[in-house]
């Protein structure tokens, strides 16, 4: 009986999954990234939309655009609440004694958190596009 009361779980789970990250609810979503103080775009880094316990992310294209994806690439996302953030936004620099080069990131560090950035969006059925501002590092 303990056996069937797991598989029933993990059929029930799997089901939710599908329905919240599959079928035809999901919005198609894009938009571009740049920076705040000249609004040149960022062009490397992850934009990561989620619930807590819901992520879409979608890779950020050289001209600053990004499309998103929950389950596969591009997607889209059910509507609702998420909270925004930018993780990946940093560059190579060569060490000086010839080692691995460091990562520095080229954003402010408050938006690659999701209760950070102070980034919070409601998306809708109607809703296409988003397009954030960010802070250089300092």
């Amino acid at each position: 009986m303990r056996q069937n009361y797991s598989v029933h779980c993990f059929l029930l789970s799997l089901l939710f999954l599908c329905v919240l990250g599959c079928g035809n609810g999901n919005v198609g979503l894009s938009g571009k990234v740049t920076f705040s103080d000249d609004d040149s775009p960022l062009t490397v880094g992850m934009v990561n939309f989620t619930t807590g316990t819901f992520l879409a992310k979608g890779p950020i294209q050289a001209d600053g655009t990004y499309i998103l994806g929950s389950i596969s690439e591009k997607d889209g996302l059910p509507p609702g609440k998420y909270r925004v953030y930018i993780t990946g936004a940093s560059t190579a620099v060569a060490s000086e004694k010839g080692g691995m080069p460091t990562m520095v990131p080229i954003i402010n560090q408050k938006f690659t958190t999701a209760k950070g950035s102070g980034i919070e969006v409601d998306v809708t059925a109607s809703t296409k596009k988003f397009d954030f501002k960010v802070d250089r590092a300092k």
